[in-house]
């Protein structure tokens, strides 16, 4: 018998108990029957309305998983925004809620783009020794009627196939992707974008690229000193330069 079972085994217990008590205190029995349908109704709509409390914390997960999964849909944001207030509903009623709500919201407000509510929940969920599993030890009666019926789904995964996958697909993003979502919403709220490619620059001197003296003091010796000047050109012969005189007399005469 499961752990439901058990629990609905311990309250029939009760009751049976409670009316034996009145039946020995001389109460009649028609007004023991009457008790007796009353606890029974309101028995069963406190079960109900668990079974609900519960029940909405797993479709949150299976309208989150359908949205923030990697695939080529395109999501309105309004729809988003309905599967967003289910998990803020989840949180409310739930003093210690799951951590994998938290994250799950996370997400959400990332892929909504609400970079503020992303960063603080995520933030709870990679940050925080409170959103480790193992140091919840006081659970609430929400939480522990929440585990139950996870521990039900992982025994017997036919009972809720896709449910399954769904809170699996949640559980490998948390591990893989949380942090890095945790920086991109903060760095979003900061104002910063992707890196840019670099401008060129300058490349600063390296053993490669020497200045100049360095350079030059490798080459040879002659390569500092400045050209020789050119011989002195020699002066015609006299005889050549009479000539020039007696011809330019002759043409002027």
């Amino acid at each position: 018998m499961g752990s439901k079972g058990k629990d609905a085994g311990h309250k029939i217990l009760a009751i049976i108990v409670i009316l034996a008590m009145l039946a020995l205190m001389g109460i009649p029995a028609p007004v023991i029957f009457f008790f007796a349908v009353v606890v029974y109704f309101i028995w069963r709509a406190v079960d109900r309305s668990e079974q609900h409390e519960t029940r909405r914390i797993f479709d949150f997960y299976l309208n989150a998983n359908e949205i923030l999964r990697e695939d080529e849909r395109r999501w309105f944001g309004f729809e988003i925004r309905e599967v967003i207030e289910q998990g803020e509903t989840v949180l409310h009623t739930m003093k210690d809620a799951p951590p994998l709500v938290y994250f799950t919201l996370g997400a959400l407000y990332h892929r909504a783009e609400e970079h503020v509510e992303a960063a603080e929940h995520l933030a709870y969920v990679v940050e925080s020794d409170a959103a480790d599993e193992r140091h919840l030890n006081a659970p609430s009666p929400e939480l522990r009627r929440y585990v139950n019926v996870l521990r039900r789904l992982e025994h017997e995964p036919g009972d809720g196939p896709q449910t399954l996958a769904a809170i699996r697909s949640l559980e490998r993003a948390r591990r893989t992707r949380a942090a890095q979502m945790l920086a991109e919403a903060r760095a979003r709220l900061n104002g910063t974008q992707p890196a840019a490619l670099p401008h060129a620059e300058p490349r600063p001197l390296t053993s490669t690229s020497k200045p100049l003296h360095e350079a030059t003091a490798r080459l040879p010796f002659t390569a500092h000193q400045p050209p020789a000047p050119a011989p002195p050109s020699t002066p015609p012969p006299i005889a050549e330069v009479l000539r020039d005189v007696y011809e330019e007399e002759q043409k002027t005469a």
